[in-house]
């Protein structure tokens, strides 16, 4: 790693050069960061400076004046705020605004939207929300996708906050949980619901092809989407179809989504699901690579970790889930349809992504979370334990599970291979996302568990694949974590220590930044991130918060723009 060094000295010199000859003062700044090692975001060579915050505004990086206030960042990296691109802090945020999950790992912007938003939400739908909560109770006092986002910015947040709108929820708000198509006046609703969000703020379409309703969703009503969110700037982002044994094609469907509606278009959670699947990795990247030669702007998020989380529905075929959770649960009520749904399970998803299958084992799945008082203690058990204890073949003990807790039953997943996973870290078109909320250990976030992302997903690449694995430099991982993960979500203004630039910052040790979060132990926070700010104003300090909540709502290029 080559640092260049700029002598401390010359900041005391420079000003007093400049009253020498006869120049005025040097402004006092708000805010200088003092002495720190400076990875500007742009992936080029770190150097030693300051960085002068004016505001909610980056100044100047490298020799500063003084300073109001001083932080001495000697011997720590300092660094634009590290962007989470993949966040489902959509519930927790309502009641801990904190985010000290992620938070302490540095994160300053959550970008939501996998499928599922939080608006645009009609009567129906906010009734359905209401009986399907979990452990997370919260009014719901908003109706459209940005009015959530200014309620969060209205509450008091210390991360900043921005969203693409669900295609999920559209298609729920106009549809209902159903597998039917669209009319041509339905789809013309479903149209406009998205160009409001774009004017609102939202950064694109967000999609999850895998579970239902979405997976009812043709490519031609995807397309139809984006074609009223692109004019606006809107990107296309999608848990595809497949991530496992038909991951080509699908990769074939978000490229082709990307060409129909001249969007850009970006892979959630980019992953090899299976053993089975594990080879196909370089054709994946091949296919990626391949249309960016076109001239297609195709990216990916990732986590760092081998295994994902979701909920037992990834285990069922759609047929049984559609018309919404309670047709599922009274379906497996069912003998005929659960003798039905066990043979499914056991074999290769024929049209659906089996993740059950893919897991290999009943052991491969680690039971997470339950509404249910009764059933908590089951919390860290796989399904294959649960299923010995209670005598039942684990399909059964699945779909009991579904049916007695009245949820999709929170679920980790093992399914990909270290080996992959550190190889994508190397990818320079990669941004990294936790697919989690931000929780706490503490309160209502310890009644479950949770995967390990939600408190280590950036320190596990900081730490493990940069410093201890070195499959990518500091200063690289930086550039995916901040201004390469703000141009692929289209967001102005935030990834970079520059002038001009929001002043969005952490302040982290290299040497000591870890992951401690285990699938054993997953509350626990990571270390090695000392400081933190946002918009200027300091929420993290000496690794604890503060009671500062600057964070705001950040919208999209066609915020106030796009015609309704």
């Amino acid at each position: 790693m080559r640092i260049t060094r700029v002598p401390f000295a010359v900041s005391l010199i420079l000003p007093l050069a400049a009253c020498a000859a006869g120049g005025a003062t040097p402004a006092l700044h708000d805010l200088v960061i003092r002495g720190g090692t400076i990875y500007d975001g742009s992936g080029g060579a770190a150097q030693i400076g300051d960085v002068a915050i004016d505001g909610d505004k980056v100044v100047s990086v490298g020799p500063a004046a003084r300073g109001r206030t001083e932080i001495d960042a000697a011997g720590l990296a300092v660094a634009p705020g590290f962007i989470n691109t993949h966040s489902w802090a959509t519930e927790s945020l309502l009641v801990d605004g904190r985010g000290l999950g992620d938070l302490k790992q540095g994160v300053t912007l959550e970008v939501m939207g996998e499928g599922w938003t939080m608006g645009p939400a009609n009567e129906k739908m906010k009734k359905l929300h209401l009986s399907r909560m979990g452990d997370v109770k919260y009014d719901i006092t908003w109706t459209t996708l940005g009015e959530y986002l200014t309620r969060l910015e209205t509450l008091g947040i210390s991360p900043n906050v921005a969203s693409f709108v669900g295609a999920t929820t559209v298609r729920i708000h106009e549809l209902g949980e159903d597998d039917v198509d669209p009319t041509p006046e339905q789809m013309k609703r479903m149209q406009a619901l998205v160009r409001t969000a774009m004017n609102e703020g939202a950064l694109g379409v967000g999609s999850a092809m895998i579970y239902a309703p979405a997976t009812f969703a043709e490519t031609p009503e995807l397309v139809a989407l984006m074609q009223a969110a692109a004019p606006c700037g809107g990107r296309y982002i999608s848990h595809m179809r497949s991530e496992g044994d038909n991951i080509l094609p699908a990769v074939d469907e978000l490229i082709d989504i990307a060409r129909q509606s001249k969007a850009p278009a970006i892979i959630y959670h980019l992953k090899l699901a299976g053993k089975n699947n594990w080879d196909k990795l370089d054709p994946v990247i091949a296919k990626v690579e391949a249309a960016q030669k076109e001239g297609l702007d195709i990216t990916a998020t990732m986590y760092t970790y081998p295994a994902g989380a979701t909920g037992l529905d990834a285990a069922m075929p759609p047929w049984v889930q559609a018309g919404g959770e309670e047709a599922w649960f009274e379906r497996l009520k069912d003998p005929a349809i659960r003798a039905k749904v066990a043979a499914e399970m056991k074999a290769p998803g024929n049209g659906w992504e089996n993740l059950y299958n893919q897991a290999g084992t009943a052991e491969g799945l680690l039971l997470l979370g339950f509404k249910s008082e009764k059933l908590k203690p089951l919390i860290g058990k796989t399904l294959g334990e649960v299923a010995r204890e209670r005598g039942k073949s684990p399909e059964e003990t699945a779909m009991d599970l579904v049916v007695e807790d009245g949820s999709r039953v929170g679920t980790a997943y093992f399914l990909m291979s270290e080996a992959n996973v550190a190889k994508q870290t190397t990818l320079p078109w990669m941004s990294f996302g936790s697919d989690a909320d931000a929780p706490a250990t503490e309160g209502v976030f310890l009644k479950s568990s949770t995967h390990p992302r939600a408190y280590g997903n950036i320190p596990r690449l900081l730490g493990k694949y940069v410093r201890d694995e070195k499959t990518i430099s500091l200063s690289q991982a930086v550039r995916q974590l901040t201004s390469f993960s703000a141009e692929q979500m289209g967001i102005e203004g935030r990834g970079r220590l520059a002038p001009g630039y929001y002043a969005d910052v952490v302040v982290f040790d290299p040497a000591t930044i870890a992951d401690k979060a285990t699938f054993a132990k997953p509350h626990q926070y990571s270390v090695g991130v000392r400081d933190v700010f946002v918009n200027g104003q300091q929420v993290l300090k000496n690794g604890e918060a503060t009671a500062a909540r600057p964070g705001r709502f950040v919208k999209g290029p066609g915020a106030g723009k796009c015609p309704a």
